[in-house]
């Protein structure tokens, strides 16, 4: 409704640039004026509706190249924080050809049942360099593992602080602080450090960093991933196997994808399976 009146006033005022040759404000018009400007927009629309159809599909498709080419710019910028960031985890081949990007929850159903298949991922390409990207957007415990998360990354890097990522992300039931906290105390880790680091403003600084991506990257309030290949300069590699196992890994991803689309599916029909039998025992409860 809101693009619908945006576009009748722009309408209005090409009508009134076209009418008048020095274009006048609206306070400028009488009420007559108004009043038949407006019947002028008002039949002109009712006999070509389709004209906001054309026209609202128009707004979507530039909104959706801008940000496609948003998108573009920033996952093309090598030595962006996308790639480059302090504020998140490297794991796998810290120099790898091939890149992973993951934004994820702690709390996040999809991106748990995803663990294994990333695990075996990285195990089947040995070069392959995976970025962990906090992204806490499902409640505050989920900010609250995130924070604990930020501050156990200054004890562990790569393989340490997988195998952290592994068990916490990896556990079942809401993952919060606590439950952080007790991971990273089982691995090992300066829990005295720890609550002192969790305190940095660095740690909020990455939290609003990945907020900032993952608009820019138009992934809304949902966890995702990417991949992208990379020949470090002066490097020299075989560019048809780097290509095939680019595709193999892009494959790769779109099936983890549609995995998730299959589990958001499913989860969707349990909860309307489930909400139908609330409804008929309620019908029941009422006629007993």
């Amino acid at each position: 409704m809101a693009r619908i009146s945006a576009l009748v006033a722009s309408l209005a005022v090409a009508l009134t640039a076209f009418t008048f040759s020095t274009p006048l404000a609206a306070d400028e018009f009488s009420a007559s004026q108004k009043s038949e400007i407006e019947t002028i927009i008002k039949n002109y629309l009712m006999q070509n509706p389709e004209i906001l159809r054309d026209a609202i599909n128009e707004l979507e498709n530039r909104e959706k190249t801008a940000e496609a080419e948003a998108r573009g710019k920033l996952l093309g910028n090598l030595q962006g924080p996308l790639y480059t960031s302090p504020y998140q985890a490297v794991v796998g081949d810290q120099n790898g050809k091939l890149t992973l990007i993951e934004f994820f929850d702690y709390n996040c159903g999809y991106c748990k049942k995803m663990l294994p298949d990333i695990a075996r991922l990285m195990k089947d390409e040995p070069d392959l360099r995976v970025i962990l990207r906090d992204y806490p957007i499902l409640s505050d415990a989920s900010v609250e593992a995130a924070t604990v998360a930020a501050a156990v990354r200054n004890q562990f890097q790569g393989e340490k602080f997988w195998e952290f990522h592994q068990k916490l992300l990896g556990s079942h039931g809401p993952v919060g602080k606590a439950q952080a906290l007790a991971v990273a105390q089982s691995l090992g880790a300066d829990m005295d450090k720890i609550a002192k680091d969790m305190e940095a403003p660095s740690v909020k600084e990455g939290l609003d960093e990945s907020d900032r991506l993952g608009r820019d990257l138009a992934l809304g309030e949902l966890a995702a991933m990417g991949a992208h290949r990379e020949g470090p300069v002066g490097h020299p590699f075989d560019k048809k196997l780097l290509l095939a196992r680019e595709e193999k890994l892009a494959a790769y991803v779109d099936w983890l994808q549609c995995r998730r689309r299959r589990f958001r599916s499913r989860a969707r029909e349990l909860r309307q399976h489930d909400c139908g039998l609330v409804h008929e025992l309620r019908l029941r409860g009422g006629a007993a």
